[in-house]
Formats: structure tokens, sequence, C-alpha cells
């Protein structure tokens, strides 16, 4: 055994310590000590709709206020070609007009470099501890970001918190204004259906439960310097709702969601609601001004382009057909009348993996 292994066991086993540590905090002081950050702030009503006004033109970049995309994945053949089509589209509208899209890091919690690091820009993140997730990998997905934002030199000041499962339509300014953050609405996320649940996390000091936005952590833009405040929170109200048998029944796949939308209201960051931010088929049918293409429903339908939700279509796109090797190139298109989202979903798909060297290798 060389220092450097000595010194790398020094430093899981200080880390997982430390885990440990906040997770108790977490889940038996029901998270009413004085979280960091601003002291004394007020609680803003979330904006549901942008405020009516053109996005304005850069005259210089020094105007523009930029923001850095992180998405986090495993190195799973399932995540990493998503990735790969993720950022070709990222690279295709960095620099289109009105963009403030500024740089692109792709966190990896699998702990170890893969053989895309060239292609894609990567921080390698550490795992939780075997069995911490319980079963439940998106837990990696705060504790990963602790890391990033910890350890990272990130030149913007923004950042956008996007997912492997998103193609980018067209640039994408940021969205946020006057200190709030720019969020996506999930129509499941109901902080008032679940108010006595939340209240063991979202004490009666500091608000009401409808400060909690409906929101999950992507997509959101939002200032570095409240996510570095709000994302350490983000992990250990994670990790104290899955310990909790109660709050885990209740969120299901959604709980990490919950989690940072009570870490965001616990520090006072509220959100514009964007309901433009981005689209998901089927059920979303027109691009519009939509900014992203979330794909994580299954688009299923018959060869009338009638859709066929819950019963395997005749035609069909679903991720989830490509979770140990990636989609092959020139995926079929969709039979006539299939709604615009979904044929332009494919077609976006099909241009990526047609023009990223060495795919499915």
């Amino acid at each position: 055994m060389g220092c450097g292994n000595v010194f790398f066991t020094l430093i899981i086993t200080l880390a997982v310590a430390l885990i440990t540590y906040n997770i108790l905090i977490s889940a038996n002081a029901s998270l009413k000590q004085e979280l960091p950050g601003p002291s004394g702030f007020s609680i803003i009503d979330p904006v549901i709709q942008m405020p009516v006004e053109k996005f304005r033109k850069f005259g210089s970049s020094a105007e523009r206020r930029l923001f850095h995309t992180a998405v986090t994945a495993s190195d799973s053949v399932y995540n990493t070609w998503q990735c790969r089509v993720m950022y070709y589209w990222f690279k295709k509208h960095k620099n289109g007009p009105d963009s403030e899209m500024g740089g692109f890091t792709r966190i990896l919690h699998s702990g170890k470099p893969d053989k895309y690091m060239d292609e894609i820009p990567t921080f390698i993140a550490q795992p939780l501890p075997a069995g911490m997730d319980q079963g439940y990998i998106v837990l990696n997905r705060p504790w990963a970001f602790v890391q990033w934002l910890q350890k990272a030199d990130i030149k913007e000041d923004y950042i956008l918190m996007a997912e492997p499962d998103h193609i980018i339509v067209k640039p994408i300014p940021n969205l946020s204004k006057d200190g709030l953050g720019a969020a996506f609405p999930f129509f499941y996320i109901e902080p008032k259906k679940y108010g006595s649940v939340l209240r063991k996390f979202f004490p009666e000091e500091k608000g009401p439960i409808t400060n909690i936005d409906p929101i999950g952590n992507s997509p959101v833009i939002v200032g570095k310097g409240s996510l570095k405040k709000i994302a350490p929170t983000w992990m250990n109200v994670s990790l104290a709702m899955k310990k909790d048998p109660e709050t885990d029944k209740a969120f299901g796949w959604v709980l990490e969601m919950y989690a940072y939308a009570v870490s965001s209201a616990l520090h006072g960051v509220g959100n514009i609601l964007y309901k433009d931010f981005m689209i998901q088929p089927p059920w979303d049918t027109e691009i519009g001004n939509k900014f992203i293409i979330h794909y994580t429903y299954g688009c299923d339908y018959d060869l009338k382009g009638r859709l066929t939700y819950g019963k395997i279509g005749e035609w069909r796109f679903d991720k989830r057909s490509f979770d140990t090797e990636p989609p092959p190139r020139d995926l079929p298109l969709p039979p006539p009348g299939v709604p615009e989202s979904v044929v332009t979903l494919v077609k976006m798909v099909n241009e990526a993996t047609s023009s990223i060297p060495n795919w499915g290798s």
C-alpha cells in the first residue's frame, strides 16, 4: 500500500463520517436548526409566467448573464447515450441568437472516468457509500452537485441543472431574474396536498407550505451562490426523506424533486415558474416557444397516428427500449398524424446519432 492509497482511504472514511453525521442531523432535528444563508429574507410568491418583455439583444459579452449547464449521470449505457445526444444539441445552440449558454459539465457520479471524457466535458464525483441510496440511485444527484460545487472552477455566475434526457431545441437565454430562479412547474409536485408530510422538513416558522414551489431540481436556472447554499441542504433533506417511511411512501420516485423544492424554499430562493421551459411528449404536442424536449415518457402510436399510451404501439419511441445498448442510427420516423413534438424528437435523435463519431461503440 502506497501513501496515495492510504490518503485516499482516509478521505473516503472522513467523507462517509461526514455524510452520516449530516443524515443524523437532518433526520432527527426536523431541520429546525438555523440553516446557512441570508437571514431575515422575505418570501416572494413565485411568478407564474415570465414578465411580458422581449429578451434583450446583446451588444457585448459583458451584458450577458452566462449560465453553466450541468448534467448528472451514471456510467450506464442508458445514461451515456442520452448525454452524448444532449451535448450534441447543446453545442449546436450554444452560440445562437439570444443564447446565454456558457460552459457544460457532465457530473459523472460513478467515481471513475469512462471512455467519453474527451467527447464530453466531465467532472468525476464519488457515489454515495454502498447502501446509502437504499436502491434509489437518484440520491446520488444532490451529493454529486455538492462535490462539483465545492471542487470545480465554475466561471459562470448561474447554473442550469439539466438531465441526460433533455434535448435543447433552441438557444436558451438566462430566464432567471431579480434573485429568483427559473424553473419548470411539474403538475405532479403538489406541496399543498402533502402539507403534513412536508412540515417534517419545512417548519412553520419558515412560512406557509405554498412557499414551496411545485418544481424539481431540473430544469432550473439559479444563481451559483444560491445553489452553493441549497445543495448541501438538498442532499440532507433527500436522505432524511428517504429514511422516513411515511415520506418515502408519499413521494416515491419524485422524492428527490420534493427535497430540492423544500431546500430552495428553506433558503428563501423563490422561482419563476416558467411553463415554456420545456415540453414532455407525447402529452405536449407542439414545440412552440419551448427550449427543451424532455423525453421521459414513452411515445406509442398505431399506424394511423393515434396515441396508444399504456399499450405498446405499432410505432414507438421509448428511451427505456435502449437501456443496454444505444439506439441505432436512422430510427424510423413516426407515421402520418403523429404530433410535431414527437416527430421533432425522433429527427433530433437521428441527427445527433448520425453526426456523433463512433456512435454505438
